[in-house]
């Protein structure tokens, strides 16, 4: 079995494509130069090679994480391996020094959690929810709580949960029924949530769940809802573990994929009420989750981005050794292996395109997180909020969309071998497919983009994206202007289409949702091609860095626009055709025989 190589050459150039110059100059990111981040993502590299891929497939193997006698048993291997990576001081590296993290920039963060995740994702969704709870109380925790809790997380010797899911709640928060009453200064939580990510586990001695709950009083709908700190384990004043809080794993959800990752079934206050403590002000609970529910979606969406890099490696390892057929036009004797076979070529350069595609624009949001964040400019800190408020719902649908097809493109390489579990291909297949399901389907984050990101201002800030890609679509000349004209096009449906949304009655909007999102996508990572094939033309003719790697850009990205960016059209035409499509069939008509 293979293992992941973190492919650190295309990290660094989508780092440099998404403004890693500029996020450097930020305050407060002064040491992070070119020379430490290449360090930082080495070493991440050989952890993410070393540590984390070999105990992937066997913790997928061995059935996961397992519930056995009220204690939740993590797959073989990851107890040493968490510990390695606390130790290593990767929980940390985007937080603030003053509790223990490096203080590093989002942007570098991304690209090291994307070897996480591309080298086992099952364990990268333990740091991925931590990250987000310490980022929600490092802005809105109390300083006590702060003190209490987040040095704790950051370190990794305590890990954070995200509690909203309830069984009769699903996406729809308004309808949360956990009970949360005050009791002297803490509350006394009773309730169930469902789909609890690593809501236990024995890697860390202490979990701290993020529990969404109403106040008896509260009004109804999402503006009732409190946020509370629920610790598995209750802390003293002093710091020091105490007593068992009521908060209980009662089952462990059985999966299509991700095994090695506890998905628990929750249970507060089955004895009494477990014991929470009030996050901000009552009633402001969505509000603050937000933030944590935000920063879960941009990941979410570099899991798509990292399950698409796995399945190609994984894909072009066995497509370099296959022998199978002479492909069409050979004349040797010797039959070469099967990456000769023009379809072959195709499905593997779709593969690299689309996971180029999709983390360029993924570190390019986050590089706007970051800027949001330091920028000295309190307008262009709003500019870029509003730019990262625009790309999340993109990049988490559009990237996690493009992990599917991609691995199932890495299964079809194998061929039948692929439909084989001991191949590994069909393990990224499967994991792959929660990404676009959890932390609100893709089905929502197009409602999200359309609804909250277009219509809302009219489309402003999408019209704003736009005019800065048609300015890069303008850059590309010389060889380059097929590639400009490609992506020109494509920024005309795409205005098109926005125009189109912003004027569009309700349920219009909503029913041409998703394939506006997908046009989006693909005229963004257009965008992010072309940027690619003009920053390799320019090292090119400079005589700068690897030109092969840089002639392989300038491939991938006319690929890309030949062939993937043209999609653009079809989407375009879906919203264009409105509402009728979708809503014209009665619901009877769905199921005449039925």
């Amino acid at each position: 079995m293979s293992e992941y190589v973190a492919p650190l050459k295309d990290m660094s150039f989508a780092l440099k494509l998404a403004g890693m110059e500029q996020v450097a100059a930020l305050p407060g990111f002064e040491e992070a130069s070119e020379d430490l981040v290449a360090a930082v993502l080495e070493e991440a590299g050989k952890f993410a090679h070393g540590v984390l891929s070999p105990i992937n497939w066997e913790g997928d193997r061995s059935g996961g994480a397992k519930l056995e006698n009220g204690v939740v048993r993590t797959a073989p291997g990851w107890q040493d391996a968490y510990r390695q990576f606390a130790e290593g001081g990767w929980n940390g590296v985007p937080f603030d020094p003053e509790y223990g993290g490096q203080g590093l920039p989002w942007v570098v963060t991304t690209a090291v959690n994307e070897m996480w995740q591309a080298a086992n994702m099952s364990f990268g969704l333990c740091p991925l929810l931590n990250q987000g709870a310490c980022e929600l109380l490092s802005h809105y925790g109390s300083e006590e709580q702060k003190r209490t809790y987040l040095e704790k997380m950051v370190s990794g010797q305590w890990t954070g949960t995200m509690n909203l899911t309830e069984p009769g709640a699903g996406s729809d928060l308004s309808q949360v029924r956990t009970k949360a009453v005050k009791d002297g200064d803490v509350y006394k939580i009773t309730g169930s949530k469902i789909f609890i990510t690593y809501g236990d586990h024995d890697l860390t001695e202490n979990i701290v769940h993020l529990v969404l709950a109403r106040t008896p009083d509260a009004p109804e709908g999402v503006k009732g809802i409190s946020l509370f700190i629920v610790p598995k384990v209750l802390v003293g004043a002093d710091g020091s573990l105490g007593e068992r809080n009521d908060a209980r794993c009662v089952s462990l959800e059985h999966k299509l994929g991700i095994h090695a990752s506890p998905t628990a079934v929750m249970a507060f206050g089955d004895t009494g009420g477990a014991t929470g403590y009030l996050v901000g002000e009552e009633n402001r609970g969505i509000e603050y989750m937000f933030m944590m529910m935000n920063n879960a979606r941009l990941n979410v969406g570099l899991q798509g981005v990292a399950i698409s890099e796995r399945a190609y490696q994984k894909a072009l390892a066995y497509a370099k050794e296959r022998v199978q057929g002479k492909p069409v036009g050979f004349k040797g004797d010797k039959t070469p292996a099967i990456i000769g076979h023009p379809d072959m070529r195709r499905m593997l350069i779709t593969m690299k395109a689309l996971t180029e595609a999709t983390r360029a624009l993924a570190y390019t949001a986050m590089a706007q997180f970051d800027i949001a964040n330091r920028h000295a400019e309190p307008e262009v800190r709003r500019a870029a909020a509003d730019r990262v408020a625009l790309l999340t719902p993109v990049v988490k649908a559009w990237s996690t969309d493009v992990g599917v097809e991609v691995a199932s493109l890495g299964v079809q390489v194998h061929g039948g071998l692929g439909f084989v579990e001991e191949t590994g291909a069909a393990q990224y297949y499967r994991d792959a497919r929660i990404a676009p399901i959890y932390e609100g389907t893709n089905g929502i984050q197009a409602n999200d983009l359309v609804f909250r990101k277009v219509a809302r201002d009219k489309g402003a800030v999408a019209f704003g994206l736009i005019a800065e890609m048609r300015d890069v679509a303008a850059a590309a000349t010389g060889d380059l202007a097929p590639l400009g004209a490609a992506l020109m096009a494509g920024i005309d449906s795409l205005e098109t289409a926005t125009t189109a949304i912003a004027g569009a009655d309700p349920v219009t909007v909503a029913a041409v949702a998703y394939p506006y999102l997908r046009l989006f996508g693909t005229v963004a990572g257009g965008w992010m091609m072309v940027k690619s094939a003009i920053a390799s033309q320019a090292a090119l003719a400079a005589g700068e860095g690897d030109p092969e790697f840089h002639k392989a850009k300038l491939a991938t990205a006319t690929f890309y626009a030949t062939n993937l960016l043209p999609a653009h059209g079809g989407h375009l035409a879906a919203v264009q055709a409105g509402a009728a499509p979708v809503m014209t069939m009665t619901d009877d008509q769905y199921g005449i025989d039925l």
